[in-house]
């Protein structure tokens, strides 16, 4: 029983963390700032390791959010997936990546 509240109050100061720290998610697909919605990820893998910035194209209003730190998205150019994170001076900082799954099938 003390086990199940320890964890249960652990759960409950790392959820009251994040809420407090102003922590949001997205939803879209990782590109490169030059390309923007015109998502390829092959392109935005080069792009982004030549040096543009990396940018979520976000899935509600299509808007392109700039990275802060494009080795937080490594690996993700092309996804389609959910980021958390802050905003800070215009451009989001990525705590979390997960990959949103396909929906339905052809």
């Amino acid at each position: 029983m003390k086990k199940l509240f320890s964890v249960l109050m652990l759960l409950s100061m790392a959820t009251a963390l994040a809420f407090a720290s102003g922590a949001k998610t997205w939803t879209g697909q990782i590109s490169d700032e030059k390309c923007g919605a015109k998502v390829n990820a092959d392109c935005a893998k080069k792009c982004i390791e030549g040096g543009q910035k990396a940018v979520l194209v976000n899935d509600g209003d299509g808007k392109i959010i700039p990275i802060a730190d494009a080795k937080t998205v490594a690996g993700h150019e092309g996804h389609h997936v959910k980021v958390t994170g802050t905003m800070k001076d215009g451009a989001l900082n990525v705590t979390k990546v997960e990959m949103v799954p396909a929906s339905g099938g052809n």
